[in-house]
């Protein structure tokens, strides 16, 4: 009897970096049908999603290009993405 092979882990590409990564090492940002952005820590709310690396370094560079919003298909004010930022720094700082 053989062993079945290993499950493969889902592979993403951070906005920023555009480095593939596991799923589980990114941030995801949803994008929501009423327009509304969220960090999706779950990674399974419904929606558009976009993913960034939990780096401070990768988060401060999207926050000046704009890149989730390219990701994401969304304008977004310069007051929502540092809010968004803020929002994923202090969940990569929890982990």
């Amino acid at each position: 009897m053989t062993n079945p092979a290993p499950k493969k882990q889902p592979q993403r590409m951070c906005v920023s970096c555009r480095t593939r990564r596991d799923k589980k090492d990114l941030v995801r940002v949803t994008l929501k049908d009423d327009g509304t952005l969220t960090v999706d820590p779950t990674g399974k709310l419904p929606g558009r999603g976009a993913y960034l690396c939990k780096d401070e370094k990768c988060i401060k560079t999207e926050l000046k290009a704009h890149r989730i919003s390219r990701g994401l298909n969304a304008q977004m004010s310069e007051e929502e993405l540092t809010k968004l930022s803020e929002e994923i720094l202090k969940l990569c700082q929890t982990n």
